[in-house]
């Protein structure tokens, strides 16, 4: 596809974001939204418009889902709105005294103000044999087409890694009949998102789908001549396999910005305007590490809503030029969701660091909550199935509402009637 609007190189005068996902999208679409009447120029290495990625692992894998499915906006979208977009393009330097960005055609733009928003990337493992035909990763459309197409000739899937991304995958192929084995070399499913109860609430419902999940178990190699057929695992056993997916996590794309001589940690090191060590220069999304109130420390998020809320921030930071400093400080509750089958895990917080967690009694089959705290601080909830308290948990932590440990414990205890009890009393 070629460039929708083009943009000249060493025009000054505008905002220049790398990076074509939905952070990116999200900080053009709020420039032109706040009357922003500057070039707008989206560097996209993918060759394709931005498009949703959460559907990758679910519906778009098991169906014959067209990718138009997925698009976030039509070519029309950045016409009207006079967007360039340069789809196949990488950023490969940034000339932080020249303001310029170099890219990979070897040209280069000029910018008053940069967003980096290029997002993460799969994390490489050096299993021996992960060059072999039939061995998979998801992360892009072209990625899941890949797996999609791979699927048509394969019924044992071995599937390394047991986050969301591995587990998403894993239900959607249990509904289409294939035989799936989950290796994780955790002692858990889902180690670094949720608590134990809800990791040991989802292996139990994912062997009740038919997966075979391996906890605590390593990838020695990928055994075969030119395409995978098995999965040998570090005490021995041998896994048959015709598919081979590697899920196991990713690493933010910040190379650009240590390069330029940008402070990093695990990401792109952002204030709470998201503007990095360069005021010239923003990063936000999957890339940006920054201090989280929720966490009491500096975290870097994957997730939609961090993505959407970073971008908006941004680009009203932009839009108030020398007022900027007077714009309040980035404060997004942060929430996640995932698919896995017909359960939907719903947490709104960052529960990693909670050493409580009380579970609510609601005698509900497949549906639960989870109150996580640290000491007598409320942390988040997870939520399988019960979209109410999820957004329910939004506002508690977005007006700093009190739940306590000892209430929740009240087998009685009804999280809307509290809040709506905390509200009329002020």
């Amino acid at each position: 596809m070629s460039s929708v609007i083009e943009r000249s190189a060493g025009d000054k005068t505008g905002v220049v974001i790398a990076g074509g996902g939905q952070a990116g999208l999200q900080v053009a679409t709020s420039l032109r939204q706040g009357g922003y009447d500057g070039p707008v120029t989206i560097v996209s290495q993918e060759p394709r418009l931005p498009y949703q990625r959460p559907p990758l692992s679910k519906t778009y894998i098991k169906t014959d889902a067209a990718f138009e499915s997925l698009l976030l906006k039509p070519e029309s979208f950045f016409e009207k709105n006079a967007i360039g977009f340069l789809p196949g393009e990488q950023a490969v330097a940034i000339d932080r005294q020249a303001q310029t960005l170099a890219l990979s055609n070897g040209t280069s733009l000029s910018y008053d103000h940069l967003v980096l928003a290029v997002g993460a990337a799969n994390r490489v493992i050096p299993i021996p044999g992960r060059e072999l035909a039939g061995v998979h990763q998801l992360r892009t459309a072209e990625d899941a087409e890949h797996l999609r197409a791979g699927l048509a000739d394969a019924q044992r899937i071995v599937i390394v890694g047991g986050g969301f991304i591995g587990l998403e995958v894993a239900a959607a192929l249990r509904a289409l009949d294939k035989h799936v084995t989950v290796v994780e070399a955790a002692d858990r499913l889902m180690g670094r998102t949720v608590s134990r109860q809800v990791s040991g609430f989802f292996l139990d419902e994912h062997r009740n789908m038919g997966t075979d999940i391996r906890l605590g178990a390593g990838v020695a190699a990928i055994l075969g001549d030119k395409r995978a057929e098995a999965v040998r695992l570090s005490e021995g056993t041998e896994l048959a396999a015709d598919l081979v997916l590697i899920a196991a996590g990713v690493v933010p794309n910040d190379g650009l910005a240590c390069e330029a001589g940008l402070a990093t940690d695990n990401g792109v090191l952002v204030d709470h305007h998201m503007t990095t060590s360069d005021p010239q220069i923003f990063a936000i999304g999957d890339c940006a590490t920054f201090h989280s109130p929720f966490a009491e420390r500096l975290v870097r998020l994957e997730s939609v809503q961090n993505a959407v809320d970073q971008a908006k921030l941004v680009a009203e930071t932009i839009l108030a030029g020398e007022a900027a400093a007077s714009i309040a400080p980035y404060r997004a509750v942060p929430w996640f969701w995932s698919d896995q089958g017909p359960f939907k895990l719903q947490i709104v917080g960052l529960t990693a660091g909670a050493d409580h967690v009380e579970m609510a009694s609601l005698g509900e089959a497949g549906k639960l909550v989870a109150y996580c705290f640290r000491g007598d601080r409320l942390l988040g909830i997870e939520t399988v199935n019960r979209p109410g308290e999820h957004m329910l948990g939004r506002r508690i932590l977005a007006e700093d509402l009190v739940v306590a440990r000892g209430e929740v414990a009240h087998e009685d205890f009804n999280l809307k009637a509290h809040v709506a009890a905390l509200k009329a009393r002020g």
